[in-house]
């Protein structure tokens, strides 16, 4: 974390406070802070940045984007992902109308929201965001993609959060199908399915 708080600092010293390659080490030096755990740093720096991104390069520039997504993922991380879900709707619906709605990150960002639905005990508002962007994936990355696999996964499981047993049970069975199809037993994605698979039949 050292390196990214030198660079943050010197760009700070030589650019200013307001410019974006400023702006843009002091989201890198507040995602090292977030990686290494430490929230009580990274949340600040997120904060701080987005509200100078807002007021320099204006509420819709994808930087701006950008920094909201990541402050609502510490929010997240932080153990608040209510306080997350307002930040991610907005980053997610200006990058839907500005970078498309299959951009990857847009389908990342809608992921986020979804999952902060979940966590904040919504899982049947989570449902279409990742039918959405299943169907997204499906067209562009085709149906062997780990990204794909994923969305699909995160379906299974929000139905499972929601009560839906059954269909549950049928889009897990259909993941854990093309996992075997298309990926060797050790890869991540077929381990991703076959622990939240796990973790379904063991609750």
């Amino acid at each position: 974390m050292a390196l990214f708080e030198r660079q943050a600092a010197e760009r700070e010293r030589d650019l200013g406070p307001d410019h974006p390659d400023t702006l843009s080490s002091r989201n890198n030096l507040g995602g090292a802070a977030q990686q290494q755990g430490r929230l009580d740093r990274a949340v600040p720096l997120f904060e701080r940045n987005l509200a100078d991104a807002e007021r320099v390069l204006g509420p819709d520039h994808t930087d701006t984007l950008t920094y909201r997504n990541n402050l609502a993922g510490a929010y997240e991380a932080a153990g608040d992902p209510a306080r997350a879900v307002p930040l991610y709707i907005d980053a997610l619906t200006g990058r839907e109308r500005l970078l498309g709605p299959e951009d990857i990150r847009t389908l990342g960002c809608r992921d986020n929201l979804a999952r902060a639905h979940e966590l904040t005990g919504h899982p049947a508002r989570a449902i279409p965001l990742h039918e959405r962007t299943l169907a997204a994936r499906e067209r562009v990355l085709g149906p062997g993609h780990p990204d794909t696999l994923l969305s699909l996964t995160n379906l299974a499981y929000a139905h499972h959060r929601a009560r839906n047993r059954e269909r549950s049970a049928v889009l897990f069975a259909q993941a854990l199908a093309n996992g075997e199809r298309h990926f060797e037993p050790g890869r991540p994605a077929t381990r991703h399915v076959r622990e939240l698979l796990g973790h379904v039949r063991s609750g």
